[in-house]
């Protein structure tokens, strides 16, 4: 099952900030809950273990899971053990992040402890890390995986390395998640303010958009919010983005856009036809829906650019009505009205849709 989640650092903040932000959390559907413990070395570690468990429990009522980010040198500091992990399951949580690996064997050992917790492995690894743990038979219903975030603007994974190292995830079937970044939250586990992602090319995008993107990707399952604390703004968007049946893009629509081309252009689902163009997205739906009606042309005879929404006017008898997206500059006769242009940060994501899928388009 998908899940969505936040991000909580009861270090950084206090017990009852983290109640409200939960509460409101699961209002909008979340149930994940990523911490870091990492910060627990040296004096008042159990301090701070404390607060964790009493927010780890506060979740728990509301049905959210926690997964808690840990490396091998806690271990020692925890008390834990590759072969006995009930310290995390008395702390109540539902699984444990590696964000540093063992040699794949603890790894796989950890997969069959008797509470169930789920080993979830750092994606943004690479390498042959998840080839060596499974050549030692884990329990794959306890083994997920989900990647980094990236504090440290610039230092993100670029989208093709992300899609190297998540691709042996989806070879193996198994659970996956990455993180999207708030523009409204202040803090994370480190001192530094400059966003959580995953991707780098997501920083500036909105939520929304970052959502989008993660699902057009197709290797994601679950998406974190690495910072905290996401407006309820940002929240709502987030999970109206990742619950839509298909993939939304975002549009700023033409000023002399018609009440009927704006229709054509917010109606879902809009259906990317199967013999692709070069230059253009064609959804041909609209020309028969709107048959009956007339499309007059614009006055705009400039360049059509990569993003430009277009509706075929009256000009072209046969196509009137038709839903286009210029893929690529092509010359502008004056048959295609230019009724909105897709928003800056969606505009990438134009590369993720293929022939035959199905998209929204929303202002």
């Amino acid at each position: 099952m998908r899940q969505l989640g936040i991000s909580i650092y009861p270090d950084q903040s206090n017990f009852e900030r983290d109640q409200e932000y939960l509460k409101l959390a699961h209002q909008y559907g979340y149930s994940r809950v990523f911490t870091s413990l990492l910060q627990l070395k040296g004096e008042g570690g159990q301090d701070i273990l404390s607060q964790f468990k009493r927010t780890v429990e506060y979740a728990d009522q509301l049905g959210l899971k926690t997964v808690v980010d840990v490396n091998p040198e806690l271990f020692t500091e925890l008390g834990l053990k590759y072969t006995d992990l009930h310290v995390l399951h008395d702390l109540g949580v539902w699984g444990m992040r590696l964000d540093e690996g063992f040699t794949g064997m603890e790894e796989a050992q950890m997969t069959h402890n008797p509470f169930g917790l789920k080993i979830e492995l750092n994606m943004s690894h690479g390498t042959n890390y998840l080839d060596s743990i499974m050549s030692y038979s884990p329990e794959l219903d306890n083994l997920i995986g989900c990647h980094n975030f990236y504090p440290q603007e610039y230092t993100g994974l670029s989208d093709a390395i992300f899609m190297d190292y998540s691709k042996k995830y989806r070879q193996y079937a198994l659970h996956t998640a990455a993180f999207v970044s708030s523009h409204d939250a202040t803090f994370g586990p480190w001192p530094v303010n400059e966003g959580l992602p995953t991707m780098e090319s997501d920083r500036s995008r909105s939520m929304a958009s970052q959502v989008t993107h993660l699902k057009l990707t197709g290797m994601i399952d679950d998406v974190i919010i690495g910072n905290a604390y996401a407006s309820q703004e940002e929240l709502a968007a987030v999970a109206a983005a990742f619950n839509s049946d298909y993939p939304t893009l975002h549009v700023d629509l033409a000023e002399n856009a018609s009440d009927l081309e704006k229709e054509i252009i917010l109606t879902p689902a809009h259906l990317y036809r199967g013999d692709a163009s070069e230059y253009l997205l064609r959804d041909t739906l609209p020309r028969v829906v709107y048959s009956d009606r007339s499309v007059p042309a614009h006055t705009n005879n400039f360049t059509l650019g990569r993003g430009d929404i277009v509706v075929v006017n009256d000009g072209y008898p046969r196509y009137k009505g038709e839903l286009q997206i210029v893929l690529k500059e092509m010359p502008n006769d004056g048959r295609r009205n230019v009724v909105g242009q897709l928003k800056q940060d969606d505009l990438a994501l134009l590369d993720f849709l293929v022939p035959w899928s199905t998209f929204n388009l929303a202002k």
